[in-house]
């Protein structure tokens, strides 16, 4: 008998079992995969706050933020506290940027056409400037997610945390109308609550135990070259295209150019959004439009081979904000899912408000706007 089991092991997932490990609950991990080995694994590791609008993400992104460089110090994980680039094309895009870091109120500096090669020396010439966001970094996800489950299983004199690999959720237990565990493909779990972080997949268990949550999959592909002999890009380095494809609701095709290094020496190139379902056929046009847009950016790529390629699913809500907090509709159900592309970059803040909700603190941020019912409000 569990305190709180978590269904998923992804990096959200881990971060909820972590933090409620740490507050003195007993947890029970169940994913009927490996850990990290959905959304998470098809990841970049992005942390950003360059690219939320004002408003509740972005406070959940700053805290996430700070969390995450806390969580640094443990190690066992590549964390890179890179910045982000953000720039622009053209004077009048230059603007909307300068305009929205200006609403942000996050760190930031702008950056003219002239200082751009100071930041980026390889950057392509005649871009009318960026902004800088320092606070934007990088973690290797999967490395991370395993970190998160490591740490807290270990004592820490509180809780406890067990991990249940391969092991599919096929119902949710309920009794007087109170979740007391799930049914799954190794027999029952129980326990007082239980926590659907399960991702692109969230509306799936929210539907085991009678709810709705419009969750969809949104494919992105990731184009990874052959390691370079020295670095070659220093941030992380993407097109205001980025952030509008971000806040679209488009079901198309969207790409944007966004580069970034990492320590093994190779270079991820993304990103692409589109809503095809659980497609995983590769696109060829599609990475031919990423290669291209990464040159244009960085004409020294065009020289570099691409090795390989991978895909994943973003799990989409359609206000763009993740499912975070208490289930009114199913007492002892908890959601944390639904987070999009902004997953590994939220998990911490995820994790540790969600925490403090199953022990009956106040969280530290107002949890409203990701309610879970709000999509039912909005139906009636």
């Amino acid at each position: 008998m569990s305190d709180v089991i978590v269904v998923g092991a992804g990096v959200v997932g881990a971060a909820c079992a972590y933090y409620a490990a740490r507050a003195g609950l007993d947890v029970t991990v169940v994913d009927r995969g490996p850990v990290a080995g959905g959304t998470t694994g098809s990841g970049e590791g992005n942390i950003l706050v360059s690219d939320k609008e004002p408003g509740p993400e972005l406070e959940l992104a700053v805290l996430s933020n700070a969390l995450w460089r806390t969580l640094s110090e443990h190690g066992g994980f590549e964390f890179e506290p890179k910045g982000g680039l953000v720039v622009a094309e053209t004077g009048e895009i230059q603007r909307q940027l300068v305009e929205l870091a200006g609403k942000q109120g996050v760190e930031h500096a702008v950056v003219g056409g002239s200082e751009l090669r100071a930041h980026e020396p390889h950057l392509a010439e005649g871009l009318a400037g960026g902004v800088y966001y320092p606070q934007d970094a990088q973690v290797q996800p999967m490395l991370a997610a395993a970190s998160l489950l490591r740490h807290g299983a270990e004592s820490f004199g509180r809780g406890t945390l067990r991990l249940r690999l391969g092991v599919t959720v096929t119902g949710v237990l309920r009794s007087g109308g109170r979740v007391t565990g799930v049914r799954t493909s190794q027999g029952d779990v129980l326990g007082d609550a239980v926590v659907n972080a399960a991702g692109t997949w969230g509306g799936e268990i929210a539907a085991l135990a009678g709810v709705e949550l419009p969750i969809l999959p949104r494919r992105g592909f990731i184009l990874v070259t052959e390691p370079l002999r020295e670095p070659l890009i220093r941030h992380k380095v993407y097109t205001a295209a980025y952030v509008t494809n971000v806040a679209s609701d488009s079901a198309g095709l969207e790409t944007s150019a966004v580069v970034e290094g990492t320590p093994a020496g190779t270079v991820l190139i993304g990103a692409s959004r589109e809503r095809v379902g659980f497609d995983r056929t590769t696109s060829v046009p599609v990475l031919a439009r990423l290669a291209e847009q990464a040159v244009a950016l960085f004409p020294a790529l065009r020289e570099v081979r691409a090795i390989r390629s991978y895909c994943g699913f973003r799990p989409y809500c359609p206000d763009h904000l993740p499912v975070i907090g208490a289930d009114p509709r199913v007492p002892g159900l908890y959601h944390a899912c639904g987070h999009e592309g902004a997953g590994i970059g939220l998990a911490p803040a995820t994790g540790h408000l969600l925490a403090q909700l199953l022990t009956g603190e106040r969280p530290d941020l107002d949890l409203r706007p990701f309610r879970p019912e709000r999509f039912s409000e909005e139906a009636a």
